[in-house]
């Protein structure tokens, strides 16, 4: 007896950029760049309290709106209130810089762990991009996808909190922050590019024909 396959229709980019793109920017984009304007503004300690505040505002907002809070949303001030909270107990910036590499590096184990449990933390956090139903993650090629994309970003992750450290300790602060972003986009950016070709790729007609 032969196994219905079942294939899928892979989103446009356009649905893709239209599910993911808000909480990219109100969990990536706008803190780092109040952040940015209240460094030249206020100094590093109001673009601290700045930044922090956006994501627990971009948080309520949500909350009164009755809206789905977004992953990201909430790692991003979750990750934003342990690196303000580092600063000021040690009163330092250094460990402000410092806390962001050491998450990502953890971060990178983290995808690496959760491959062993069958449910990949890529895929988790791909529930906040990807317009389909919940079904869609039960197909055991998508599954086996994220799997395989899990380790993609868990190396990216690796490599950005290494190169990201090393700066930090080689380069002067102002030099350290314009250098550490464009490292971090062009490391990130190649990732996403690379990770949605392969998934539209994986689900191809070709490859469903393959399958």
């Amino acid at each position: 007896m032969e196994m219905p396959i079942h294939t899928f229709e892979a989103p446009r980019l356009r649905s893709l950029a239209k599910q993911g793109l808000p909480a990219i920017v109100e969990g990536t984009v706008m803190p780092l760049a109040i952040f940015y304007g209240a460094l030249w503004a206020v100094g590093m300690w109001g673009a601290l309290i700045a930044a922090l505040s956006w994501s627990y505002l971009a948080i309520l907002r949500r909350v009164v709106r009755r809206e789905p809070i977004p992953g990201l949303v909430l790692l991003s001030a979750l990750a934003l209130t342990v690196r303000t909270a580092l600063a000021m107990a040690t009163g330092s910036v250094f460990f402000y810089f410092l806390q962001p590499s050491l998450g990502t590096a953890l971060l990178g184990f983290a995808f690496l762990v959760s491959m062993s449990t069958g449910q990949p933390l890529v895929q988790r956090l791909a529930r906040d991009f990807l317009p389909v139903t919940p079904d869609f993650f039960t197909n055991p090629f998508v599954r086996r996808f994220f799997m395989r994309i899990s380790l993609l970003w868990a190396t990216v992750m690796l490599a950005n909190a290494g190169v990201t450290i090393w700066m930090l300790f080689e380069l002067p602060v102002s030099v350290f922050v314009v250098s550490k972003t464009a490292a971090s986009i062009a490391m990130t950016g190649a990732a996403i590019i690379y990770s949605v070709f392969w998934f539209r790729r994986l689900f191809s007609p070709a490859a469903a024909r393959a399958a």
